[in-house]
């Protein structure tokens, strides 16, 4: 066996991390340098109530005419804009649901207001969105269909308890639900971070992105590091390069929540865990998922850092029997609606499952 001498093995270590340093500034050097920019939104808007927009992608370049499949509403997170369903013209679900036939209204929630200071959960559910679903349903002559994704679908899920009539089946995509069921590790992190909220909600009207950013990149430290060294080896001029861009644009392009959704979800949900153990109301109406009374698909990618599968599953679970599929596509939280194998894995399964006749 060779020996090595201590100094050698150091000055390998060190010549290891300074190539992974460096790589890393590489290509968050290249990032910051790329010329790609978010083209304008071409959707119309179709409905309006404060900051929160209804946008018709039944109406973009490509879209069926008429849209003889009718509309179904996308519902994003609060905290992350809604144009990670239409990221770019190549990877977007809006689209694709448009070009399939449907009439697909995305929420647009903006950012919060003079209006909007004082909201919370119920605010948003009770008031904005299920009042949206009536305007919509009028429109559509019926209940309609409606897509979560993440948050989103915890808000979609508590509006279709509140007017189930409004609501023709219900999917369910990546949304979380028991923030226990992978162990305690998203709780810990929202319980250190619990006894300063108060205050930094004292001096801010709102939780600011960047706190909420600096949480989220807690649940993986090392993916920051990972993605931007595998950017500084690819080509700037080639389209692998744009959807990076595109997405970590995304990223960055956060929303801040309100004191009162902070408080709701980082204490309510992550540390009390209070919808898994029935104790979450929205309007004075306690959210079960075992009182769903349309077909609902769940949809719980393998690979989820955000929401952990066991998390979405245990939603699945809570669900009756007869009103639940569920899917589960090899993927990531965010690679599930805008990877290069999505529309396989995740988007034509959704429309498939929307056709059927239950």
């Amino acid at each position: 066996m060779e020996n090595h001498h201590p100094d050698d093995i150091a000055q390998a270590l060190d010549r290891v991390a300074f190539a992974s340093q460096s790589a890393f500034h590489d290509g968050v050097r290249a990032y910051q340098k790329h010329g790609y920019k978010r083209g304008a939104d071409d959707a119309p808007v179709i409905w309006e109530d404060g900051a929160t927009r209804i946008l018709d992608y039944g109406a973009v370049e490509d879209a069926k005419p008429k849209s003889p499949l009718g509309i179904v509403v996308l519902v994003p997170s609060l905290v992350n804009r809604g144009y990670i369903l239409d990221l770019n013209k190549k990877r977007s679900f809006a689209r694709f649901l448009a070009k399939a036939g449907y009439r697909p209204l995305l929420v647009d929630w903006g950012y919060p207001g003079e209006e909007e200071v004082n909201y919370g959960l119920d605010d948003y559910i009770a008031g904005r969105l299920v009042t949206a679903l009536q305007d919509i349903a009028d429109m559509n002559g019926g209940p309609v269909p409606m897509i979560g994704y993440c948050m989103g679908g915890v808000l979609a899920l508590a509006a279709t308890l509140l007017d189930p009539a409004q609501v023709s089946r219900l999917v369910l995509l990546a949304t979380p639900w028991d923030f226990m069921a992978a162990g305690p590790t998203q709780g810990r992190i929202a319980a250190a971070f619990a006894p300063s909220l108060p205050h930094m909600l004292s001096i801010h009207d709102s939780l600011p992105v960047d706190v909420l950013q600096s949480l989220f990149a807690s649940l993986d430290p090392f993916m920051i590091g990972e993605k931007f060294r595998r950017f500084a080896s690819i080509p700037a001029s080639s389209a692998k390069a744009d959807d990076f861009v595109a997405l970590e644009d995304w990223l960055n392009d956060g929303v801040p929540l309100t004191r009162r959704v902070a408080i709701d979800c980082l204490i309510g949900w992550y540390v009390e865990n209070k919808p898994a153990k029935g104790e979450w109301q929205i309007d004075g109406i306690d959210i079960n998922p075992t009182d769903i009374s349309c077909p609902t698909l769940a949809v719980i990618p393998e690979n989820d850092r955000i929401v952990p599968p066991e998390s979405a599953q245990a939603l699945f679970a809570a669900l009756p029997e007869d009103m639940r599929t569920e899917l589960h596509p090899s993927a990531g939280h965010i690679g599930m609606m805008v990877g290069s194998r999505a529309e396989k894995s995740t988007w034509v399964p959704m429309l498939d499952w929307l056709a059927r006749e239950d």
